[in-house]
């Protein structure tokens, strides 16, 4: 089995609208968008629901009222301020946590002298598993304020090979989350290979910099593509060279297209809707990869 992760420095430079044409360049893929934060897949592929998880990681205190004797030590150990309290003070306040800013620390727990504060585990969201046109799709939803993302990018990538080697399906594509932090981490560790995406502007050679380093460190071979490098030749000279020179593969680049736009509005794939200038790049981006992961 092959997983490609497709990730890139930074949020808008084409990542989930290059694995939609994979998608559909694809014969027997699993999809995965592991970009649980802001996941927008499903606006391309039309999952239909199969299978709804609800996903759990954490804790959060919850006051249990009737046990509450107002005494504040939960306001007062709280470094949060999570814990609201409502009344003119301690013993004739009332005290109620605040789930969007508790940290889940379990401080006021600890020091509660009426042990009255439960500190059950966290509702952040939830996972599915869908059926496109092109194959299985692995997906998720992060609570608003959630945490815990790198966790929820690991289920889903796990269930996704789990169905790869279920069904005899290769590759498993996963559209990665931007940036370097943990659902990046969680995304690539153990990945076959990793296609960075950029812009040619200075932020986008700055940000795919980090990203090389942090595929160097795990040791996933990776190449670059450089979305849109007509609307600046000189720096996707600039950031090619410096890529290559860290041990990247080049792939090829996809030059700007309206097509692209029209292809989103419409909720399709841009090899599917158009066969104009960054279709056809694309191909050749898919069989690039496609050389890397065989």
């Amino acid at each position: 089995m092959k997983e490609l992760v497709v990730i890139s420095g930074k949020g808008g430079t084409g990542k989930t609208s290059l694995v939609a044409s994979f998608a559909a360049l694809a014969k027997d893929a699993v999809l995965a968008d592991c970009d649980v934060d802001a996941a927008d897949l499903h606006l391309v592929l039309a999952p239909e629901v199969r299978e709804r998880h609800e996903f759990r990681s954490g804790h959060e205190a919850v006051i249990r009222q009737k046990d509450c004797i107002a005494c504040g030590a939960c306001l007062a150990h709280c470094r949060f301020e999570a814990v609201k309290m409502n009344g003119s003070g301690a013993g004739d306040a009332t005290f109620a946590v605040d789930p969007v800013s508790c940290e889940g620390c379990g401080v006021c727990v600890r020091f509660c002298p009426a042990q009255a504060i439960d500190f059950p585990e966290r509702a952040c969201g939830e996972w599915f598993v869908s059926t496109t046109r092109f194959g299985p799709m692995v997906h998720a939803r992060l609570g608003v304020a959630a945490e815990n993302s790198g966790k929820l990018v690991s289920l889903v990538r796990q269930r996704a090979r789990q169905i790869a080697l279920e069904q005899g399906r290769t590759p498993v594509l996963v559209d990665g989350p931007p940036g370097i932090g943990c659902p990046v981490i969680a995304s690539v560790t153990a990945a076959t290979a990793v296609l960075a995406v950029t812009e040619p502007t200075l932020s986008g050679e700055h940000d795919l910099g980090r990203v090389l380093a942090l595929a160097r460190h795990f040791g996933v071979k990776t190449a670059v593509c450089v979305n849109k490098w007509d609307i600046n030749p000189e720096m996707t000279e600039r950031i090619e060279r410096k890529a290559a020179e860290t041990g990247a593969t080049l792939a090829t680049r996809i030059p700007y297209d309206r097509a692209v736009t029209d292809a989103q509005v419409r909720g399709e794939p841009v090899i599917e809707h158009d066969d104009g200038p960054a279709a056809i790049s694309i191909r050749y981006v898919w069989e690039d990869v496609c050389r890397m992961i065989s």
